[in-house]
């Protein structure tokens, strides 16, 4: 099993690189390509990388409960 560190900085990670390409593309549907867009996409990251980090360590304790429910015993 991965050390709670190693956990800690993946999530770190991959809510970075979600809240990134999320935040992007989601303004970029909003506004279209513009250098409005451009502009914005940086603040809409800033604001978006806190609440999907929080979100994450609710979903990811969630998450792992239902995979460690729905995963057959009897398997290693």
């Amino acid at each position: 099993m991965t050390d709670k560190k190693t956990l800690l900085l993946a999530q770190l990670l991959i809510t970075l690189m979600m809240a990134t390409t999320m935040s992007g593309i989601m303004s970029l549907i909003a506004m279209g390509p513009s250098l409005m867009w451009l502009s914005a996409w940086p603040k809409q990251f800033l604001i978006a990388f806190p609440i999907a980090f929080v979100l994450s360590l609710i979903a990811s304790r969630l998450a792992f409960g239902i995979a460690h429910r729905l995963r057959p015993r009897n398997n290693p």
